[in-house]
This record gives C-alpha cells, structure tokens and sequence, in this order.
C-alpha cells in the first residue's frame, strides 16, 4: 500500500518515527509532519502566512519525509495537494504520545489529522500510545497498528472510515486484546492560577480530572488493558432533531 504519515508532535518525535520504520518494511511510506510539536491544535489550518515545507532526512528512515510549518491539518493538505505525486490508499497519524480518549479527541491534533485525510475520501488512522512513568510504549502501538491493517484489509480500505486506536503501556503479554467501543467521559485539563490580582492572573494546564470510568467506553477498556478501536464520523449534524428544529422555526 502507498501510505501517508503525519503526527501532531512534530517531525522528530520518536512516535512517528517508531511507526514509520515498522510499516516502511511492506509499504511505500511518505512521512509529512509539522516541524514542531503541535499538541492540542485541533483541526486548525495556517491562513494568514507562508506555510514552509523542507525535505528531511532521518536517520535510520529510508521513507521520503517533509517538514511543515504548520498543523496537523495543514500537513494532510500540503501532502494530498502538493507532495505527494501519486494517491495514497491510507492516511496514518501518531504515533501520539499519550493517549486519544473520551472527549479528549475534540481537542486531538493527531485525530485531526486523520479526519482531514477522511475529508479527502481517503480511509486513515489515528494512534496514540498511552504513557507510563514518562515514556509512551510505542513499540506496541506499531505493532497492534501493523496488525490491525493487515486483519482489516479491503473491507477498512473501501470503506472511507476514521479509525481511532489507542494502546495501553503494559507488558505485550498482559494485554487482553481488542475491543471496539465507543468514545467516553469528559476530561477537561485543570487550570491553575499560578500568581495572580484583580486585574491580570497566570494560568497554567496541569492535571486530569479524577471522574469515573464508564463501562463500555475507550477509557474503561484502555484501563482494563485492551487496546481500543472507534470508528469517527466528523459530520455533528443531529439528523434526528432535523424535522424537529425545522418545526420551531416555522410560522405559526
């Protein structure tokens, strides 16, 4: 398969990279991420001034690769439109380091990624690795992603489909395997005041909220030690409130 790469944390990030020597030995890869770590950025796009793109060379990495100046989104676009001379058949963003969950991917720069791919009609894949005393395991993200494109096949190739792919850090031998769930539980990052007076005050992200995990979710499954599967659709249209907004906005 001819694939595309992309991340949020930047072009030197060890996720990537991991993923792109793992998937380099069967498939034609071409590597376009952003030149800097780009967490959190959602699905925002460069418009107000020059996005810069510089061919890489990356140790140990045969696969094309390009830098970008911008986001995630950004990267996915300049790729399809400008770089790459061939189509691809699938988009992959990550490895991310840390993990994709909950409502967590309204925020996501890697889950962007993979939504813009799909805007594209092109079926991608996000993958994030969950985090443990410091250091993502990302060799087990490669792995279950190499293993689930090769079990889907076809069927996830013509089907246009987001897959969102979260991994746990645990010993390979305690994962208790795979589970298709849906997305579950607010997580919002806390802000702390750092100092502060009535008429200016510096905040500072640190910390998760501690809410309960709900059974059948990403979250749940993750902490029992599967790897997690959602498919994502990026149309928020609530096509069954339709008729009903319609009804409040006619005359009387």
């Amino acid at each position: 398969m001819r694939l595309l790469l992309v991340n949020d944390d930047g072009i030197n990030a060890e996720g990537i990279q991991t993923l792109a020597r793992y998937l380099e030995k069967d498939h034609h890869v071409t590597i376009v991420a952003p030149d800097n770590q780009m967490s959190a950025t959602s699905h925002s796009i460069t418009l107000t001034k020059p996005i810069i793109v510089k061919k890489k060379n990356l140790q140990g990495i045969k696969s094309e690769a390009y830098s970008v100046s911008g986001t995630p989104a950004d990267c996915v676009r300049v790729a399809l439109d400008k770089i790459l001379e061939e189509p691809v058949d699938l988009v992959v963003s990550g490895i991310n380091m840390g993990t994709n969950l909950g409502m967590d991917i309204l925020y996501s720069g890697t889950v962007s990624a993979a939504i813009e791919a799909n805007i594209y009609d092109i079926p991608s894949i996000a993958v994030s690795a969950e985090i443990n005393d410091g250091k993502a395991c990302y060799e087990i993200g490669a792995k279950y992603l190499k293993y689930i494109l090769q079990t889907v096949n076809d069927r996830f190739l013509n089907s246009k489909t987001v897959l969102n792919i979260n991994t746990p850090c645990v010993d390979e031998r305690n994962i208790k395997g795979i589970k298709v769930c849906r997305i579950g539980g607010m997580i919002y990052d806390y802000y702390f005041m750092e100092e502060g007076n009535e008429e200016e005050m510096s905040l500072v992200v640190s910390g998760r909220r501690k809410d309960e995990l709900e059974k059948g979710t990403d979250r749940y499954y993750l902490k029992k030690g599967y790897v997690t599967v959602t498919p994502l659709q990026y149309d928020f249209t609530n096509f069954k409130l339709i008729e009903e907004v319609e009804s409040w906005l006619k005359k009387s």
